[in-house]
């Protein structure tokens, strides 16, 4: 870019402009008044000086020029004033808008090139707004390499996620041609096993990818929340008598039902239902309440389990994070339920939550859902 296209030399040009037109504006008014108005004025004085009319005549000569030339002499050095504060004035415009602005613009450039860290000081003498313009920035980019940070961890954990199950795979395979394993129906149940869990992983992500980038629907319709709490309880009764917990259920005071997905919402009460049971020792409890709150309705799971540390609360809804690094991903699932959990509940204009009072004492989780208007017809 030319150096006269650039907006510091534009304004520094600006300022000149405005001196310049200002100066000759002043001197063309000095000349007109000088011309026109000081002869009437200093005439009369002179007459009552001189007696004669000759020198009369050339003393106002000499008077109006030296007049004139005075006027313009002032007028210079307030045109010199005017342009040292116009370079003084643009040095400060410099200093408090295109510095910080020039150098928002080369970290934007290098941003763009993917250096995610970069931050932009905040000048001592840029002005408020300046200021928080910086501070909207470097939070912009703070927030950009926070976002690759995630890619980067997703990217791991796929890779980590898709490895086991193909390690366990080719365990099996070199086994079968090594002659370790039997050919039986076994080590045949074994495989599949591996494969249906690489499935489902591939499924579960490919999954959340539909519900983030909002390609997929929900059919919204009247659903009888006490009927749902009651079918997802019968459903995973079976899962909780095997390890001797206890599925106990606190029904509405009276019929309570939500405008919802019936199959999305039975899906995140299924989620939470089957980890309540899976982080619970044997022996334990786990319940299930419903009660109205305003507009919405309350479906909280609460367990007796290994609980959550306070400094896992931020991280339980991201993708892949486990609470309890000790298990398995066979018996610790794959990590995103909990995240596809709550993208459904906020497709359907609920919030999910988590609440637990420390390790070994237990969590819940409760998620609400809109109540439904009286118009709609109940889900048959």
């Amino acid at each position: 870019m030319p150096w006269y296209k650039r907006l510091r030399w534009r304004l520094i040009g600006s300022q000149f402009l405005v001196a310049l037109v200002g100066v000759s504006i002043m001197m063309l008014a000095t000349r007109i008044i000088i011309l026109n108005s000081a002869p009437v004025v200093i005439r009369p004085l002179l007459q009552a000086l001189l007696q004669n009319s000759a020198n009369l005549l050339q003393t106002e000569a000499d008077l109006i020029i030296a007049f004139r030339n005075a006027v313009l002499f002032s007028v210079l050095f307030a045109a010199l004033g005017a342009v040292a504060a116009g370079v003084f004035s643009s040095f400060l415009l410099w200093r408090t808008i295109i510095d910080p602005l020039r150098r928002v613009a080369d970290s934007s450039q290098r941003i763009a090139d993917g250096r995610f860290d970069e931050r932009v000081l905040v000048p001592e003498s840029s002005g408020e707004a300046m200021a928080q313009l910086v501070t909207s920035f470097n939070q912009m980019t703070a927030t950009l390499e926070q976002v690759e940070q995630q890619r980067v961890d997703l990217l791991g954990n796929i890779a980590h996620e898709l490895r086991t199950p193909l390690t366990g795979l080719k365990g099996y395979l070199e086994g079968l041609l090594d002659g370790l394993f039997p050919a039986n129906e076994e080590t045949f149940a074994w495989m599949t096993q591996e494969v249906d869990r690489l499935g489902r992983l591939v499924d579960d992500i490919q999954h959340l990818s539909r519900i983030e980038s909002g390609q997929f629907k929900l059919d919204f319709q009247k659903v009888d929340v006490g009927q749902l709490v009651q079918r997802v309880t019968a459903q995973l009764c079976p899962q909780a008598q095997s390890k001797q917990i206890t599925l106990q259920t606190v029904p509405p005071t009276r019929p309570v039902q939500a405008l919802a997905d019936a199959d999305r919402a039975a899906q995140i009460l299924i989620n939470l239902v089957g980890n309540a049971i899976r982080y619970t020792p044997d022996g334990g409890q786990v319940w299930l309440a419903v009660q109205e709150n305003g507009r919405f309705v309350e479906i909280s799971v609460t367990d007796d389990g290994i609980g959550l540390a306070p400094e896992t609360m931020p991280y339980i809804f991201e993708r892949f994070y486990r609470v309890d690094q000790s298990r398995s991903r066979t018996s610790g699932g794959s990590g995103i339920g909990l995240t596809i959990s709550r993208h459904l509940v906020w497709a359907m204009g609920g919030e999910l939550t988590a609440v637990s009072d420390g390790p070994g004492q237990g969590s819940c989780f409760t998620f609400t859902l809109p109540l439904a208007p009286r118009s709609i017809p109940p889900d048959g």
